[in-house]
């Protein structure tokens, strides 16, 4: 949300047929940064291991420009069965106006079932950086860190 506005921005759902009943995505507590969205699908998906499924949502967004949605895992989801979002965090753009879907893996070694209304994932608005540019150069400046990567401070 845009912190130096003082009127909240929207962003506009439409619900799809699929999406009948399905709960508008919500925050489960008032400091919560993420939405939760909540699975439309017609049947339970049975997600086996190792197996990703993209459960639809049954909206689409009118995301405001200048924001983004990212698609975040449920903590609790991924603790308590071994199931997160494949592309964390996945990306909503704001000029996309299709039906929301979760990307969603099983990482645990049993089956488990998404059901109808299920909550999977979250979706976190943020701003995005629109005004930027590439420029390419030969040479660019150095840093204490430089160029470590991965593990370079240890474990």
């Amino acid at each position: 949300m845009n912190e130096s506005s003082s009127h909240p921005q929207t962003i506009l759902v439409k619900r799809l047929a699929h999406g009948a009943g399905i709960a508008l995505p919500v925050r489960m507590t008032a400091g919560a940064s993420g939405f939760d969205l909540a699975a439309a699908t017609e049947a339970d998906v049975v997600l086996q291991p190792l197996q990703r499924a993209a459960v639809p949502t049954g909206f689409c967004f009118e995301i405001p420009a200048g924001l983004e949605v990212q698609i975040r895992p449920r903590s609790g989801l991924a603790l308590k069965q071994g199931v997160t979002v494949l592309n964390t965090p996945g990306t909503i753009d704001s000029d996309y106006r299709g039906e929301v879907k979760v990307i969603l893996v099983n990482l645990s070694d049993a089956a488990v079932t998404i059901k109808r209304g299920d909550r999977i994932a979250q979706a976190v608005p943020a701003q995005v950086v629109q005004q930027i540019s590439f420029k390419e150069e030969s040479q660019i400046s150095e840093t204490h860190r430089s160029s470590g990567g991965f593990g370079h401070t240890g474990i």
